[in-house]
């Protein structure tokens, strides 16, 4: 019987195989990954043009692969002085690779074929969908034009904001101060820490003119496009906002003012940071480097000179990073507060997790759990591995290893002393670190596998 059936039941056998070859070839996931590497590999050739740098001479590969990495993953982390190595036509590059990367490959794509074809298939709705973690499909074109709309209305504003004070209050160039200024309002917004400063923004201390609108464009780059779609509409109304964007704003503002109040604790009589600043600057710098740390990768006072309990404050801070589809690293602010829900429903006893007049599903709870539980092993393991190629301690390395995974950019200054190997590292957990998050939450989402059976329950001990 089987044997005769064999040959009729072929052709859907074939059929089966062939729609998982399509799931698998179209998963958004791979999609992502294979757009972020192109990019990558993109503009690490562009870097190595000898026309990209000051001196004419090509850059080595492992420098341009990294210093690309680092672009399109809006990281900042760098292993070369970007305005002393790079020419115009090299920053010019970086800056198109951070603003590609901050908008998200797919994305952009979304947006071109929009305008070419007015058309979309399924795979790049659902592509686009898992980058910016919109909520909804059915009015994609309107909402991937909206994303390309507000990231350069905002970059737009602070550019011209940036460039009056270049030239106003600096005595900046007209044009040199707006290329200066186009250049940190795209860094800025994007999240990406590139600086045409070789001591990044610490020569604007105590200048709130350029300090207060950085830190504007990186606090609305880092709640994510989905918040700012919701508080556009409903902004006078915060009853009637969703739960995520009611927990992204809140924790958000939470950890701004635990880390603002930390670091200001710390630091505040250290000669090396701000320990020379009256009170106004102290202030200021507390609360840029409380804003910065979630992923924008500036910084107003040497990162390296900080205490190590200051240091430890901000390897918490960009390891949580920013809110779901926005420009931020990390394993976002809504899966750090998941877990916060789920751990204070189990010291209350309490059977389910309810937030806001609303219940958690459990699957959520997974999710949040298993992404949170990857990044501590992926920077884990990256740390001891890190630790042994090198001479530095561990506050350092730890340190360099938090910022490169969850995109952030801060460093204490050994980025560019590492071996090539140590290098690499850093580039596989720059790529991981920003693409990681996104495609585990969109895997772990998108994957449903119900059980067909349940086996007997048993209950090992716990603690």
């Amino acid at each position: 019987m089987t044997a005769t059936l064999s040959p009729l039941l072929q052709p859907l056998r074939r059929l089966r195989r062939g729609r998982a070859a399509t799931r698998r070839r179209a998963h958004p996931s791979r999609a992502l990954f294979v757009g972020f590497a192109l990019a990558i590999a993109l503009g690490a050739t562009l870097l190595m043009l000898p026309i990209a740098t000051e001196s004419g001479v090509s850059t080595p590969f492992t420098v341009a692969l990294f210093t690309a990495t680092s672009a399109v993953c809006v990281t900042g982390l760098i292993v070369v002085d970007t305005p002393e190595h790079w020419s115009t036509f090299g920053e010019i590059v970086i800056l198109v690779l951070f603003q590609v990367g901050g908008l998200g490959i797919m994305t952009a794509a979304s947006v071109l074929g929009l305008l070419v074809s007015r058309r979309f298939g399924l795979r790049l709705q659902l592509t686009a969908h898992a980058e910016r973690r919109t909520l909804g499909i059915a009015d994609l074109k309107r909402i991937l034009i909206n994303v390309v709309k507000i990231s350069l209305l905002i970059e737009a504003i602070l550019t011209v904001v940036l460039t009056a004070r270049l030239a106003l209050g600096h005595g900046a160039p007209f044009g040199e101060a707006l290329y200066t200024g186009l250049f940190h309002a795209v860094s800025a917004f994007n999240h990406a820490g590139f600086s045409l400063y070789s001591d990044s923004l610490t020569r604007f201390v105590s200048d709130p003119w350029i300090t207060v609108p950085i830190m504007t464009a990186v606090i609305l780059g880092g709640l994510g496009f989905p918040v700012l779609f919701e508080l556009a509409r409903n902004a006078r109304n915060p009853r009637q906002w969703s739960l995520h964007s009611k927990i992204t704003v809140l924790t958000t503002v939470a950890l701004l003012v635990v880390g603002f109040g930390a670091i200001l604790a710390v630091e505040w009589s250290n000669p090396d940071t701000m320990g020379p600043l009256g009170v106004g600057g102290k202030l200021l710098a507390g609360l840029f480097a409380s804003v910065t740390s979630r992923s924008a990768g500036f910084n107003t006072v040497d990162t390296a000179a900080m205490e190590p309990a200051t240091l430890m404050v901000l390897d918490v801070l960009m390891f949580i990073g920013g809110g779901s589809g926005g420009t931020a690293g990390g394993i976002k602010v809504t899966t750090f507060a998941l877990l916060a829900f789920v751990i204070l429903a189990e010291v209350r006893g309490e059977p389910s997790v309810h937030v806001m007049g609303r219940r958690l599903p459990a699957e959520v709870q997974r999710q949040a759990l298993t992404i949170a539980l990857l990044g501590v092993g992926l920077v884990m393991v990256s740390t001891i591995t890190l630790l042994n190629m090198t001479d530095y301690d561990l506050d350092r390395v730890l340190f360099e290893v938090i910022s490169a995974f969850a995109t952030c950019g801060l460093s204490t200054g050994i980025t560019g002393d590492l071996p090539p190997a140590g290098t690499l590292l850093l580039t596989a957990l720059m790529f991981l670190g920003r693409l990681g998050p996104i495609t585990a939450a969109a895997a772990l989402a998108l994957r449903d596998r119900p059980r067909k059976y349940e086996l007997p329950e048993d209950r090992p001990i716990v603690g």
